[in-house]
């Protein structure tokens, strides 16, 4: 892993991508009315062609799961700020939550929506704090230390579990390989013992978010390997399915498609541009540029530079 110092507060204040469902959910959730629903009337114009992120869910026994789902959902449309004033936000977010709950479950929710914005809320002053600032060791443990602080205030020990439980394993873990790292007692052996007792306590989301490029990395080294053996698409799709799962190996032929369509017109391109050259008219600005623009559209032609010839 790299990221290091920065890490405490970015996931804390919602920067961060977050990694997905929580350790300690319940065995039976359920998701709560109209979750899925299209976002067909964005809340701001970024919102755009999205669904929210998140999830509303309840137990069997119409208990609130309070988990990473019902925090993303916060930060869906925390991420207005901007382009929305807070108590906008803060109003809409309890409006949906009022389509998806029940009353007395909404009325929880909208309970924890406000303790969520006063913690983040504090968060941001303790960021100010130029004694927590720093990539020293000491500054990491100190951020994590008054990140836990500022949680226990307004969240109880379940809670916390729920909404950052990955969070913090994923701080921990961090910290614990600076450690490793910064230990000049250990030996090259020791150290990779140590980090490999590490990889063995990784949750396993964490675990395959983690491996997750190293993957992509190996899948498409497999693909290329096949393709200089001569398999065609479909064995390649099929070698891709088999490791990542059909949607992921659509996905990926898809981006095969467009790449060799970007090469094929990249290389017609250069060939009718060169056939310009051996005719004097390499030199004509507009003789070049309505070439480009048979090619490419506007943006594409950003990307031109990396492949034109240098003069």
């Amino acid at each position: 892993m790299t990221k290091t110092t920065s890490i405490v507060w970015a996931m804390a204040l919602g920067a961060a991508a977050f990694w997905g469902v929580m350790a300690t959910r319940e065995p039976e959730v359920r998701p709560a009315a109209d979750a899925a629903r299209p976002n067909l009337f964005p809340f701001v114009r970024s919102m755009e062609g999205t669904r929210p992120d998140g999830d509303v869910q309840v137990t069997s026994d119409k208990t609130l799961v309070v988990d990473r789902e019902l925090r993303n959902l916060f930060e869906y449309y925390l991420a207005a700020t901007g382009e929305k004033p807070l108590d906008a936000i803060r109003a809409e977010i309890e409006r949906e939550l009022g389509q998806r709950l029940p009353p007395p479950l909404a009325v929880q929710a909208r309970n924890l929506l406000a303790r969520y914005l006063d913690y983040k809320r504090e968060l941001a002053e303790a960021e100010k704090n130029p004694a927590l600032s720093g990539n020293t060791l000491d500054a990491i443990r100190g951020r994590l230390q008054a990140l836990q602080q500022v949680r226990g205030r307004y969240f109880s020990p379940l809670e916390v579990a729920g909404m950052f439980g990955l969070d913090d394993a994923y701080d921990n873990d961090a910290v614990a390989r600076i450690e490793i790292s910064q230990d000049k007692s250990l030996n090259a052996e020791q150290r990779r013992g140590k980090l490999a007792a590490l990889d063995a306590t990784l949750p396993a989301e964490l675990r395959e978010a983690r491996d997750a490029p190293l993957q992509a990395v190996r899948l498409e080294q497999e693909a290329a390997t096949m393709r200089a053996r001569g398999a065609s698409d479909d064995e390649v799709y099929r070698m891709r399915a088999v490791a990542v799962g059909p949607e992921a190996a659509a996905r990926l032929a898809a981006v095969d498609r467009e790449q060799a369509d970007w090469q094929a017109r990249i290389a017609a391109y250069l060939a009718e541009r060169r056939k310009l050259g051996e005719g004097n008219a390499s030199g004509n600005e507009a003789v070049l540029q309505q070439l480009r623009d048979t090619y490419f559209n506007p943006d594409e032609q950003k990307r031109l530079a990396a492949y034109e010839p240098r003069s």
